[in-house]
């Protein structure tokens, strides 16, 4: 249970209490500061807090967005502020710093001039501001819905009149569906995903039970696709559809209720990797119940897209924090998004997962698998091109100095285990010495090498052993120093494409059964591993421990293993020393990942809510 402190005398009418009862909150009362602050020190250090003027008018859900969200320890909206235990020190300073500095009445109480919470807010950020270890006030934006002080009853009257004029719900409804979203999710799923968002907030529902409902219905729809038949697979393309309205369902839910967690925001990330690249090993196992195997495509898809998935989240995580882009791609860029139809075909032609899944689903129902994954990798090939192709002309021109942060991430996405950790340190003062563009030239041709020599050599020579050899000093001077320069953030596709690259390669040359989804089981793992990296940076969690990195091998020491296993060992054996490899790495990671995502949930880490890439 919430607290909430009225402040001043209650005006005859409000219906201030009965909506701060239903937004979860006990309602105190007190005439004055000094009363106010008895009464703060009273409730339990647990306990999420609100200081709230009794003269307070507006909207229930404007008091819902600044008071309940569970992101923020410290928030404000006019005449009301609110802590989140994180934030009760600094808010407790506030209110007694304000108590102290208010004038006496001839009876001893305190006067209030003006509104208790907008003073004690102008006291949190002037702490901020003075460069003491204050907490960042969050101001949420309100659009139409009403929230102010009215100094007098005309003025009260003028604003209860502009309460009524704006549907509360209306503005609720709208501000649940996400900002900035794809054609097809935008005009297809969102007009009605948002009231079935709403139905399950009324029934008591969360987000997290959605995002499982969701993964439940893509599960079942890759078993019915997994059939094999025309009835298989017209129902596997439905019931996709349905799994991303349910998809989309969760993340409104979570918007329109306020209802954000860690927890939540890793379940919602995770969940759209595991639907996905399930539903392309049934419609491989499908394919393969009628004669036709697919698996080469279905591993080259799930290795494409996830590559596509690094360059997005290196790319944002090197220019976190950097001034605005002005270089001449990127002043395009804001030109054609000032041009409506142009947003749209730009959004619509990266395949988003809204456009990606209706593909998947239409191709599914009406053609065969063989068809939907050479669309796919189509699609997602040009795709690619295009977003790399861009990130790396808005990148050439880059000065700003990149942060330690960033660079920081970037290093924790390479993923660099412990035969080129001990490489880089003995190679770091030659590093500093090559030119800026070291890094991604050496990455591309170490990872290049490796995977043609893993195509075009054969199953079980001594060359792709060699090449992956002569990869591992390669990745070692990549990252020998700080990945800060301007095109450094492609370092971690590289790494990505090189790695998955040559399983691929060797398990389509061992041509045997079983090995491409001994195959596709390997990389499913580690790339399980390479998103989990990427959502705890997002979450502001810190990489992966060093002992899961060194104990899983590193992408360098991962590559070398496959190719000395294919060195070694007979096709038939190769394919089961890849699938021990695939179940120990999937062992290790995902105990690992739900071990420290579950112990962050419940040790009250800080509530987020990823608003995800398009992609």
């Amino acid at each position: 249970m919430s607290t909430a402190i009225l402040t001043g005398q209650p005006v005859p009418g409000s219906s201030l209490e009965t909506d701060l009862r239903s937004l979860g909150f006990d309602v105190r009362t007190a005439a004055d500061a000094a009363e106010a602050e008895t009464l703060l020190a009273e409730v339990p250090a647990g306990r999420r807090v609100a200081v709230v003027d009794a003269r307070f008018v507006g909207h229930e859900h404007a008091l819902r967005l600044g008071l309940t969200d569970p992101r923020f320890p410290l928030a404000a909206i006019p005449g009301a502020v609110t802590a989140q235990p994180a934030g009760r020190q600094a808010l407790t300073r506030a209110m007694a710093r304000e108590s102290s500095v208010t004038g006496e009445s001839p009876a001893g109480g305190t006067t209030l001039t003006g509104s208790l919470a907008d003073r004690v807010v102008v006291a949190l950020e002037a702490e901020r501001a003075d460069g003491a270890d204050g907490i960042d006030v969050y101001r949420p934006d309100l659009g139409s819905l009403v929230a102010t002080v009215p100094d007098d009853p005309q003025a009260r009257n003028e604003a209860r009149q502009a309460v009524a004029a704006v549907d509360d719900e209306a503005v609720r409804l709208k501000s649940a569906v996400k900002a900035r979203d794809g054609f097809f999710t935008t005009y297809c799923v969102s007009p009605y995903s948002r009231y079935l968002a709403r139905w399950c907030a009324r029934r008591g529902l969360t987000p997290n039970q959605v995002t499982t409902a969701s993964l439940l219905t893509a599960l079942i729809a890759a078993g019915c696709a997994a059939t094999g038949t025309r009835g298989g697979f017209v129902a596997a393309g439905v019931l996709l559809l349905a799994s991303f309205v349910l998809d989309c369902t969760d993340g409104q839910l979570a918007r329109y209720s306020l209802q954000y967690s860690t927890l939540g925001a890793w379940l919602d990330a995770t969940f759209d990797r595991a639907k996905e690249y399930a539903y392309y090993a049934g419609l491989a196992l499908g394919a393969a119940r009628g004669g036709d195997d697919v698996w080469a495509l279905a591993l080259g898809a799930m290795v494409l897209q996830t590559c596509r998935h690094v360059v997005d989240f290196s790319f944002n995580e090197a220019n976190t924090g950097d001034p605005a882009n002005t270089s001449p791609t990127a002043a395009l860029s804001n030109r054609l998004d000032s041009v409506g139809w142009t947003v749209w075909v730009r959004r619509m032609i990266v395949l988003p997962i809204g456009e990606r899944w209706a593909m998947l689903a239409v191709l599914t129902a009406l053609t065969t698998p063989r068809i939907t994954f050479y669309a796919l990798l189509i699609g997602c090939a040009f795709a690619a091109t295009y977003t790399t192709a861009g990130r790396v002309l808005r990148s050439r021109n880059r000065r700003a100095r990149r942060g330690e942060r960033a660079t920081r991430a970037l290093a924790d996405l390479a993923d660099t285990g412990p035969l080129a950790e001990r490489l880089a340190a003995v190679l770091r003062n030659t590093a500093r010495s090559l030119p800026g563009f070291t890094a991604p030239a050496v990455a591309l041709l170490g990872g290049a090498a490796v995977v043609t020599t893993a195509a075009l050599t054969g199953f079980g020579g001594p060359w792709t052993v060699l090449a992956a050899l002569l990869y591992v000093p390669a990745s070692a001077l990549a990252v020998a120093r700080p990945l800060g320069g301007a095109l450094d953030w492609l370092v971690p596709p590289f790494f990505r494409a090189a790695e998955y690259g040559t399983v691929l390669a060797l398990a389509a040359n061992a041509d045997v059964n079983g090995a491409l989804p001994a195959a596709y089981g390997l990389v499913a793992a580690v790339a399980y591993h390479h998103y989990d990296t990427v959502y705890r940076i997002r979450g502001n969690a810190g990489a992966p421990p060093p002992w899961l990195v060194r104990a899983i091998g590193g992408h360098e020491g991962r590559t070398l293993a496959v190719a000395v296993l294919a060195a070694l060992f007979t096709a038939s054996q190769f394919t089961v020393a890849l699938t021990v490899l695939a179940v120990a790495v999937a062992l290790l990671v995902l105990v690992e990942s739900i071990r420290f995502w579950v112990a962050a949930h419940r040790g009250g880490a800080p509530a987020v809510h990823d608003e995800g890439e398009p992609a």
